[in-house]
């Protein structure tokens, strides 16, 4: 055999050899790639994202997009050879399996907490929207959730309202950690609550709850970074009653990153007119019940993804901006938000013609 052919034949063969092997070999990564954008203006699998009943609604137009990341699951063996493919690719992102699954999440633990922050962030949206309009919305705070083998197991529950601690009224979940951790480990703190079941059965009789209890728990503690510091086990939130009824219809979904794009849908359906004028708007972000936008992850993905539908405008948490700056699409403009009066003021830019007036995202952020 020539030496030229003998060569190129062995080339060929260690060259099938190494794909083999890359193959087979399986390596701890995992990849993110653009997913799916809805309009939160329209409808989704045949009815609409936003369904609000008992106020006054208006026809709009435009789009008001929320974005998504998709992620390969948590039990999905990545090869080699598609994480060097998903390296060079533009439009995915490699990264390592533990920043998507910390600590050996499954993937079902994974999707519950994303189901509870994607509910959260909906009840964010509507309380930052209607904050905005003035409609007034009650609200109070709850035991969100109690630890296993903790002091509070079985004394208090998930949607207990906190009335006081030690007596002191409790006006915000972050009181709560406050007037626990004026203890020491080992001392007595005392909860007045109303059960989440008399709650449950005064908002469903549109009446408010009088009946309250005491509960003392004797605090534990906390084994996080060394410092010793007195708990009991729960996590504090918010809940809500609101004067009429708003209803999100989006399955599939989870986090929180659409709280901004809800709250601007609920808020366009509330208003005559339309924010966008007509324009492609997509965007991302957190959004707190005062209207504050966060942060988010994977933002140069939502990005490409709202802009292979045909987004023109992104709005993007100021947090964010730097690394979307870096690598924006082509005609994407992106827009610097850090509340909701942010984002409404770049709408009337957008929709009045006035882009120059935007505040837009750069490298420095």
């Amino acid at each position: 055999m020539p030496r030229r052919t003998a060569t190129m034949l062995a080339s060929t063969l260690m060259l099938i050899a190494l794909l083999c092997a890359g193959v087979l070999i399986n390596v701890p990564y995992s990849e993110m790639s653009p997913g799916p954008t809805v309009n939160t203006l329209g409808d989704h699998d045949g009815e609409p994202v936003l369904q609000i009943s008992g106020h006054k609604t208006y026809t709009t137009s435009g789009h008001l997009n929320m974005t998504t990341v998709r992620v390969t699951s948590a039990d999905y063996k990545m090869n080699l050879v598609e994480a060097v493919y998903g390296w060079l690719s533009h439009d995915n992102k490699v990264v390592p399996h533990d920043t998507l699954y910390p600590d050996g999440k499954t993937e079902q633990q994974s999707t519950q907490e994303n189901a509870e922050e994607f509910s959260e962030s909906q009840e964010s949206a509507k309380v930052a929207a209607l904050k905005e309009l003035d409609v007034p919305v009650k609200s109070w705070v709850i035991v969100s959730t109690v630890l296993k083998g903790s002091p509070s197991e079985g004394r208090l529950h998930a949607g207990d309202v906190i009335k006081a601690v030690d007596g002191t009224a409790v006006k915000q979940p972050a009181d709560v950690a406050t007037l626990v951790t004026k203890h020491k480990p080992g001392e007595k703190v005392v909860f007045t609550v109303v059960p989440a079941k008399e709650q449950a059965a005064a908002v469903k009789a549109n009446k408010t709850a009088t009946k309250t209890q005491n509960v003392t728990i004797t605090t534990a503690t906390s084994d996080d970074s060394g410092q010793k510091r007195a708990i009991v086990g729960i996590s504090a939130g918010t809940d809500h009653t609101f004067p009429f009824s708003i209803d999100i219809k989006l399955a599939d979904v989870g986090g929180p990153s659409a709280g901004l794009m809800f709250s601007l849908g609920i808020y366009d359906k509330l208003t005559p007119g339309s924010l966008t004028g007509g324009k492609f708007v997509a965007g991302t972000g957190t959004i707190d019940d005062d209207g504050k936008v966060g942060p988010i992850g994977g933002i140069s993905l939502k990005t490409i993804g709202a802009r292979s539908k045909g987004a023109q405008y992104f709005l993007t948490p100021a947090d964010n901006c730097a690394e979307a700056a870096k690598d924006t699409p082509g005609g994407l403009t992106l827009v610097k938000v850090k509340t909701i009066d942010d984002a409404l003021g770049a709408l009337k830019d957008i929709r009045s013609g006035d882009t120059g007036a935007l505040p837009k995202c750069t490298t420095k952020g």
